[in-house]
């Protein structure tokens, strides 16, 4: 793909670089040609894909891929265990000293992490954690919202659910908002300008018929045969059940959803979350490179 060598070239190498993206947007595919061009490891930055559950559905590399470059934090935790960007943070530390680490994911709030630093949040108890989820169940979100204090409401992304719950959870278990945390934060691991930093990321249409596209191979490449064998064990409490169609492709291989209807359940889901993350992309990724792999 002439955008992947274009984008290789004015790379330096051994020098780390960090690439995020939307979904689908073949930041995955940068990534191993960059890994066999320079050398180095390729570190997931995905919340998702650590888990071992779902790898056809997450789209985590193929043992194929896997082959070719050495790849670090796919699929090494189990899908019943919580995983927080600390544990990821602690986990990417030791790789960071090695050879040309390439970083690659989609979520953002990983690489805020590693680039700006995390705050030392504490625990929040089990309790404040579980009315906060009912209350985000029973749509109560605009009321979370007014709760949080000002300065945090200003800074965090209010449209994602998620984001508020745990703004909310922080607030009333430590009686300070995340915005303060957050300004009390301890140096970057990997400070952003001692790093190449780009954004994979093309126009809307493209990005779309990319992940139509992606969902038919999935499905072709076993993700019907990965939901039958997670379907005994499967809750939609776990952690990994966040997967992206995980609860749609359970349903169908119960005979409770037909596959069009799944697909289409997948589809919308997967489109709504490519767009969350370009907003998160565009208000925190000003300063790294920007490239289109459309051209």
């Amino acid at each position: 793909m002439d955008w992947i060598a274009n984008t290789i070239s004015g790379l330096t190498p051994k020098r780390p670089v960090l690439i995020a993206g939307p979904t689908a947007s073949g930041k995955s595919a940068l990534a191993l040609a960059i890994a066999e061009r320079f050398g180095g490891t390729i570190i997931n930055a995905d919340a998702i894909q650590v888990y071992s559950d779902w790898r056809v559905l997450t789209a985590r590399p193929s043992d194929e891929d896997e082959a070719r470059a050495p790849h670090a934090l796919y699929g090494h935790v189990g899908g019943d265990i919580a995983y927080s960007v600390g544990h990821w943070l602690r986990d990417i530390r030791p790789l960071l000293s090695q050879s040309t680490p390439i970083i690659v994911g989609g979520t953002g709030l990983y690489f805020a992490a590693l680039t700006e630093g995390l705050a030392d949040i504490p625990a929040v108890p089990s309790e404040i954690h579980t009315n906060a989820r009912s209350r985000i169940e029973n749509g109560e979100l605009v009321s979370m919202i007014a709760e949080l204090d000002a300065e945090t409401r200003a800074r965090i992304d209010l449209e994602n659910p998620m984001r508020v719950q745990r703004a909310w959870e922080v607030l009333q278990s430590s009686g300070k908002g995340l915005a303060k945390w957050q300004d009390e934060t301890p140096p970057a691991d990997l400070p952003l300008d001692a790093a190449q930093a780009l954004v994979v990321n093309g126009p809307v249409d493209w990005l779309n018929y990319r992940i139509e596209q992606r969902f038919g191979l999935m499905v072709a490449d076993g993700a019907l045969a990965e939901a039958e064998k997670n379907a005994p064990n499967w809750r939609p409490d776990l952690p990994s059940a966040k997967a992206i169609g995980a609860a749609e492709l359970i349903a169908h291989v119960r005979g409770e959803l037909s596959l069009d209807d799944a697909a289409e359940a997948v589809l919308t889901q997967t489109r709504q979350y490519a767009k969350r993350q370009r907003s998160w992309f565009r208000n925190r990724m000003k300063g790294w490179q920007w490239v289109d792999p459309s051209n």
